[in-house]
């Protein structure tokens, strides 16, 4: 008589979505410093951080429910505003992209460590978390990084900061008056200052990426991807 055992393949991934004020920046595509559309049409080209997550959210899931796995959702800002437990199926697809549909950006700031103790509460098991959020521009060490680091504890955490395409472009450039030189050096700062606290957090043990918009998609397949080759649930 013989046993053989085989790796767990299926595992409960949550999407979770800060829909704070900070996702409410608007941005649009960009490409070599310019936009890829005419002048005319750019406006309806033009989405929230949000938007963006949203559309992130339903790739990731499409793609995680044909490989297998179960995937729950988690929208919140000042209180929860969509709550999916994980799932699978056609329906259960349907169910999330409705949910998104209602999710919409608050002028305050979100209440991240009311999200994570929700999370916990309702997922006790080890799971894939994917948090699209963004980093205030404070002096002190924000909220959500301390949540971030409660999850770490349990779950493996995908920690996506969406950045700010407009303010790369002002830290890169080349300062040409005083205006522009303070302007330039604000904007490194902001820049350092969200290199090292995500360099912190990926010290803890979380994947971390700082994307633009127009990555965001590719970049969080690509590593959710990773985490199934490298059975890190």
């Amino acid at each position: 008589m013989t046993r053989q055992y085989q790796t767990e393949r299926s595992q409960p991934v949550w999407i979770v979505l800060d829909c704070g004020r900070l996702m409410r920046s608007r941005v649009a595509l960009v490409a070599a410093g310019k936009s890829m559309l005419p002048v005319g049409e750019q406006n309806s080209h033009i989405h929230s951080k949000l938007d963006h997550a949203c559309t992130t959210a339903v790739a990731l899931a499409q793609l995680a429910l044909y490989s297998g796995d179960r995937v729950g959702l988690l929208a919140y800002g000042q209180n929860i505003q969509q709550r999916l437990l994980p799932g699978r199926g056609a329906a259960h697809l349907r169910q999330l992209i409705e949910s998104l549909a209602q999710v919409h950006a608050e002028t305050g700031e979100s209440d991240h460590l009311r999200a994570t103790a929700t999370l916990n509460r309702l997922q006790p098991r080890r799971s894939l978390i994917l948090w699209v959020t963004d980093l205030a521009e404070t002096a002190m060490r924000p909220e959500v990084i301390d949540g971030a680091v409660q999850l770490l504890r349990r779950h493996v955490l995908l920690f996506v900061a969406m950045a700010q395409p407009e303010v790369d472009e002002i830290a890169q450039a080349r300062p040409n008056t005083v205006e522009q030189m303070f302007r330039s050096a604000a904007a490194q700062e902001m820049a350092g200052r969200r290199e090292l606290l995500l360099a912190r957090l990926h010290e803890q043990g979380a994947l971390t990426l700082d994307s633009d918009p127009e990555h965001l998609t590719s970049s969080v397949l690509n590593n959710y991807l990773m985490v199934k080759e490298r059975a890190m649930v």
